[in-house]
């Protein structure tokens, strides 16, 4: 938890296991520039968001290579909804991320690319929380 909020106030980048060696610089499945609302500190800032195996990491420069270290980390697994916020923030392109704790707020460009955002994160939720569901499956037959 200490990394997150390092990596959220901008004062070191995230360490190594706070992305499992996802490769985040390698065919990311959405990618393109947000303005994030601050987790603690509510100014908005613009940066570049990638979207990859379940994680949506986010940077300062839209040119990510392997050296590149993301500014901060959100488990799609832990999210329950993504959703728009115009009329919570009175913004237009405005879009929530929820977890049972938080919720965070982001700022698309476009109609078009908040509802890409949403679709894309929705999709990633949804195969998250099946192949969970999946795993926790128990055979009581073979128990006995």
């Amino acid at each position: 938890m200490a990394s997150l909020w390092r990596a959220v106030m901008g004062d070191s980048p995230l360490d190594a296991e706070d992305y499992d060696g996802v490769q985040y610089w390698l065919n990311p499945e959405r990618t393109g520039w947000l303005t994030k609302q601050g987790e603690y500190i509510k100014t908005w800032r613009r940066r570049w968001f990638v979207l990859k195996q379940g994680k949506v990491f986010w940077f300062k420069e839209s040119v990510v290579t392997r050296g590149s270290r993301p500014r901060g980390v959100i488990p799609v697994a832990a999210c329950l909804t993504v959703k728009g916020a115009e009329d919570v923030l009175n913004k237009q392109f405005a879009f929530e991320l929820s977890t049972r704790s938080d919720t965070m707020y982001f700022i698309a460009d476009s109609e078009k690319e908040k509802e890409d955002w949403i679709n894309s994160i929705g999709r990633s939720i949804v195969q998250l929380s099946r192949s969970v569901t999946d795993n926790e499956i128990v055979d009581y037959d073979s128990n006995r």
